[in-house]
C-alpha cells in the first residue's frame, strides 16, 4: 500500500479505501489509484483481509497427496467455482498426507485465516471442521450424518463391473482389493461378492486379495493371483490404478488380455482410456462430485440449508480390456 500511495501521490489510508470500497474518495483520485495499482500488480495480502473482514473470499480444497482420482476432483471443483464469488485454494501436505488426521493439521493451518471454507478430499475423519464450514467427499469411514458428503455409489458399481464379467461368461473372478481401512473399498468388495452370491457362484477366497489402491502395492497380489495353481479367467480391481497395474502384471507372466484374462477396473481417470489395452471400467462422476461439493460448500457460507449427503450414480465404461470368454 505505501508503494500504491507514494507512486499515486494520495496516503496510504486513502489507498486503504480504495482498495476495501469505502466512500470518500474522488473519482479522479479513485482512478489514479487504481491504474497505479494495475501497474505495480498489487494485491491485497489474504491474511491482512481476513483480520480486517474475517472473509478471504477464498475455499480450499484439501488432499492427501495429488494423484488422479483427487485431480479429477479438483477440475470439477473449479469449474464450478467461476459464478460464485470465490477463488479456490488447492493444498496439500505432501508425504505427511498418509497420516491419520491430516485433515485436522490442514484446516488448523489455513482455516480462517486464509480460507472461508473446506472440501476435504478422503478424509480420515470427518469432524475435523475448526470453525469453518466443511464438505467431505469420500470419507475414510462413509458419510457421518454431521458434516455434508458426496460420494459416488460404490456398491452398486461393484456390482455392475462383476455382472458385466459374468455376462461375458466368466466364472471364476478375482477381486483385487482396495485400502481395508475405507469404506469404499468395503463397499466394492461387499458388491462383488453380492454380485457373484446372486449369480450362483462361489467366491473363492485366494482370487481375494489387497492392493491398497495403488500400482506399486497391487502388482505383487496380482501376480500371485494370476500365477496360482487355478487362476481366474477375470479380474475386478477396486480402482484403475490396480487394475492397470494387474494388466501390466498379466503380460509379464505370459497371459493377454483380454484374451486369456479380463479385467474391469473402477474410478475411469483419464489413465484408464490410455493403456494397452484401454480399460474397462466403472465411471464414477469424479468432476461432477467435485462440482457438486463445491456448490453445498457455497451454500454453507451463504447459511442455507444443505443435504447432509449426496451420492452420485455410477456407470459402466466398455472398453478393450474385457471379453467374452472362448
Amino acid at each position: 500500500m505505501a508503494d500504491v500511495a507514494r507512486q499515486a501521490g494520495v496516503s496510504v489510508a486513502t489507498v486503504s479505501k480504495v482498495v476495501n470500497g469505502r466512500y470518500g474518495v474522488a473519482q479522479s483520485t479513485l482512478d489514479r489509484v487504481q491504474q497505479v495499482i494495475s501497474d505495480l500488480g498489487y494485491e491485497a495480502s489474504l491474511g491482512a483481509s481476513s483480520l480486517r473482514s474475517h472473509r478471504t473470499n477464498v475455499i480450499g480444497i484439501l488432499v492427501a497427496e495429488f494423484e488422479p482420482f483427487s485431480t479429477e476432483l479438483l477440475k470439477g471443483a473449479s469449474s464450478a467455482i467461476g459464478a460464485t464469488g470465490y477463488e479456490l485454494l488447492a493444498y496439500s501436505g505432501g508425504a505427511r498426507g498418509a497420516e491419520v488426521g491430516w485433515e485436522r493439521r490442514y484446516l488448523s493451518r489455513l482455516g480462517g485465516t486464509l480460507i472461508d471454507g473446506a472440501i476435504i478430499v478422503t478424509p480420515t475423519v470427518v469432524d475435523a471442521a475448526n470453525g469453518i464450514p466443511v464438505v467431505a467427499i469420500d470419507p475414510h469411514t462413509g458419510p457421518s450424518g454431521s458434516t455434508p458428503t458426496v460420494d459416488a455409489d460404490n456398491f452398486a458399481g461393484a456390482v455392475m463391473a462383476t455382472e458385466h464379467l459374468i455376462a461375458l461368461g466368466h466364472r471364476r473372478i478375482g477381486h483385487v482389493g482396495g485400502r481395508p481401512d475405507l469404506e469404499s473399498a468395503r463397499l466394492r468388495e461387499a458388491g462383488y461378492r453380492s454380485a457373484m452370491a446372486a449369480a450362483g457362484l462361489p467366491v473363492d477366497e485366494s482370487l481375494v486379495v489387497n492392493g491398497g489402491y495403488r500400482a506399486e502395492t497391487a502388482g505383487q497380489p496380482a501376480r500371485a493371483m494370476l500365477t496360482g495353481p487355478d487362476r481366474p479367467t477375470a479380474v475386478f480391481a477396486a480402482n484403475d490404478l490396480s487394475a492397470i497395474r494387474t494388466v501390466e502384471v498379466a503380460r509379464e507372466v505370459g497371459l493377454r488380455v483380454p484374451e486369456d484374462l479380463s479385467v474391469i477396473g473402477f474410478d475411469n481417470v483419464p489413465e484408464s482410456a490410455l493403456c494397452d489395452p484401454p480399460l474397462t471400467t466403472i465411471s464414477q462422476p469424479l468432476r461432477d462430485i467435485g462440482a457438486q461439493a463445491l456448490r453445498l460448500l457455497v451454500d454453507l457460507l451463504n447459511e442455507r440449508e444443505v443435504p447432509t449427503h449426496l451420492r452420485l450414480p455410477t456407470s459402466l465404461v466398455e472398453r478393450g480390456s474385457t471379453r467374452r470368454l472362448a
